[in-house]
């Protein structure tokens, strides 16, 4: 009997010896995760603890494909373990100088000999990302049919996201229980048991986008989004998949501040990138159009030329970099011209002229063209186009995809990822920076490709389009976190007297109250610049809105080549302030929902030691985002390091203040 325990102890010694630790914690201790491939199924999980607290109970891993399986009958032949702690600098972005600090493990699985594969995980600090690495030998390519991750919360909690719908990018964000989620696209944010975190990718570059779909309970899977046959994705016999991040804080303002997505994307392909630069810019807004224009062709194609010449000279006036221009006609004409020369000249004004005068301005031109409904054309004239650009001294692009792909395409598919990329790759061949109108959304790509700018996907300009004022305080800690957004901030016509009537100009109703208009107050516009962000931060407003108003200086005096930056306060939904240093000088936003609130914050952000004048664009005591929305008081003070500020907000109100050293 003693000599059967003994075998029996053996035996299980053996056994454990003979398997692979599979864990691996944050640099600090806080984060664990644990892998497992189960011994009968050889079905691979994972369970993520947060302290003492589970987060993540086991929640399953794997592919579907077509020509093999790709989640079943996996054992571990071992794991790997290394830690990298490195700072890295970028040519732009919220923070110049980021840092890298993780650890990593690598657990090499089998199934049998027909599929090798490598699970990735690194912890960081804030949060983490896995990966899948395949190799299938005996097939040259797969179709993917689907993705089985979940994510399976150990309690419940509260979530902000927008709803996970492949064919809209500007949808309104929502606050609801955990338990209440049927889908959510990503980033999807959490709270749960006190701890904040957010749901998201990286490294997204040849396959779809995911969004999560409940499944049971608390538990969530990765929903690719479909190519038109239903399958999800083709891809080599070899392939790696994007990262899956789960961003983790103590409090909401951690995940803005954290540069985990950037952390997992590839360093910069390109060498020299002293030619991409942040920008400050306003777009050209045509007269709408009436039917009473009586003026020939020839005298719209003047007027609008010379349209655009004012627009570059207030420009220079005003220490505005760029200057955007697009098509005067609407989609219904480019629809029309379906697929006959996407990337063509432009019609509309003397683009030559204009160029040259540009150029002796000293402001860069910005051109805006559709590539939504010529796609495969445009993909075939996408580098004689971006020559044409070049040679007109034009080194900014914005592409729009609001409308629809070949052949049913999603935007989100992996055929729009893939067009996406093309684009970004082509630009950067001819020293082109790129703005994406409702693009795929941002996966820290920026880092690799710098010149990929921002993006705009997230229900036009902040407050308006039909979002109350808690969405504009939503978004930096739900859309933003994938990276820039231009939200077309700075109105300064709130009430939209001038566009009410306009079809081209005219926006969506936000309720019998609220009308066609802008949901905030005036200085809440003004401190959206800094709140939100983006390298090309532009005043959205017609330029007569602009000239000779007081508030406008902001604009004149804000630099969007920040070095460094941080969110200081807030929660999603309520109100968040963010502070941002460019060079010397230090800009200062915040801004709430539909309640008032009263703020109070050391200046200790400040360099010592020097005394800086404070411009303060502030909510006047009688300001309201409905009732009163343009109250707006500029004032002046004298301050350092070691003073304080009390920051009072109207509801649906801001402040925005700029530092300028002495």
């Amino acid at each position: 009997m003693m000599q059967k325990l003994l075998w029996a102890a053996f035996v299980c010694c053996t056994t454990l010896a003979c398997t692979p630790k599979t864990e691996v914690s944050s640099p600090d201790g806080s984060i664990r995760l644990k892998f497992a491939a189960d011994r009968k199924s050889g079905e691979m999980r994972y369970t993520v603890s947060v302290g003492d607290r589970p987060l993540f109970g086991p929640s399953l891993l794997g592919l579907e494909a077509a020509e093999a399986d790709l989640a079943h009958d996996f054992r571990v032949d071992g794991a790997e373990y290394a830690s990298v702690d490195e700072e890295w600098t970028q040519p732009w972005g919220e923070n110049k100088r980021n840092r890298s600090r993780y650890n990593e493990m690598t657990v090499a699985l089998h199934r049998g000999g027909e599929v090798r594969l490598t699970m990735r995980f690194r912890l960081f600090d804030d949060g983490l990302g896995f990966r899948y690495e395949y190799e299938v030998p005996a097939c040259d390519s797969l179709v993917v049919t689907g993705e089985l991750t979940e994510f399976r919360f150990a309690a419940d909690g509260d979530t902000w996201t927008v709803p996970a719908d492949s064919g809209v990018c500007e949808p309104l964000c929502r606050a609801m229980p955990l338990r209440d989620l049927g889908d959510a696209d990503t980033p999807a944010t959490f709270r749960v048991a006190g701890l904040y975190g957010s749901i998201h990718e990286a490294a997204l570059y040849d396959y779809p986008e995911m969004t999560l779909r409940w499944c049971d309970s608390l538990a969530f899977r990765c929903d690719l989004a479909p190519l038109p046959d239903g399958t999800k994705a083709r891809v080599a016999g070899r392939f790696v998949t994007p990262w899956r991040t789960v961003q983790l804080a103590s409090e909401a303002v951690g995940l803005i501040n954290s540069s985990l997505i950037l952390n997992l994307n590839e360093p910069s392909k390109i060498g020299d990138t002293e030619w991409i630069r942040p920008m400050k810019c306003i777009g050209v807004r045509w007269p709408t159009p009436s039917e009473s224009d009586s003026r020939t062709a020839e005298e719209r194609y003047d007027a609008a030329t010379e349209q655009v010449k004012r627009y570059l000279e207030f420009a220079a006036d005003n220490r505005i970099d760029a200057v955007l221009i697009g098509r005067r006609e609407g989609r219904e004409v480019r629809d029309s011209a379906r697929c006959s020369d996407c990337c063509g000249p432009y019609r509309d004004f003397d683009i030559v002229a204009i160029a040259g005068y540009a150029r002796d301005l000293g402001i860069e031109l910005i051109g805006c063209r559709g590539t939504d409904d010529c796609v495969s054309g445009c993909g075939r004239q996408l580098d004689s186009a971006l020559m044409r650009y070049a040679g007109l001294g034009m080194h900014n692009l914005m592409t729009d995809f609001s409308g629809t792909l070949p052949d049913g395409c999603s935007r989100r598919s992996q055929y729009g990822v893939r067009h996406c990329r093309r684009i970004v790759e082509a630009a950067a061949r001819h020293c082109m920076t790129v703005d994406m109108r409702e693009p795929v959304k941002d996966c820290g790509i920026r880092r690799t490709w710098p010149n990929m700018m921002t993006r705009s996907y997230g229900c036009g300009d902040a407050r308006c389009a039909g979002g109350p004022p808690s969405h504009g305080v939503m978004l930096p800690f739900t859309r933003l976190l994938a990276g820039p957004m231009g939200c077309a901030s700075g109105t300064f016509d709130i009430l939209s007297e001038c566009a009410r009537d306009s079809v081209r100009f005219g926006l969506r109703d936000c309720g019998e109250e609220a009308g066609m208009r802008v949901n905030s107050t005036l200085a809440g516009q003004i401190a959206d610049w800094v709140i939100l962000y983006s390298p090309l931060q532009m005043a959205s407003d017609r330029i007569e809105h602009y000239e000779g108003h007081p508030a406008f200086r902001f604009f004149r005096d804000f630099d969007p080549d920040c070095d460094w930056s941080r969110a200081l306060a807030g929660e999603p939904g309520e109100y968040v302030v963010v502070v941002r240093r460019a060079g010397d000088r230090f800009y200062f936003g915040a801004a709430t929902n539909e309640r008032p609130r009263t703020l109070h914050f050391e200046l200790d952000f400040l360099e010592p030691e020097v005394t800086y004048e404070a411009a303060i664009y502030a909510d006047a005591p009688d300001a309201d985002w409905r009732t009163d929305p343009t109250a707006c008081d500029v004032s002046v003070r004298y301050v350092t390091s070691a003073d304080a500020i009390d920051v009072v907000l109207a509801p649906g109100g801001g402040q925005a203040i700029s530092f300028l050293p002495l």
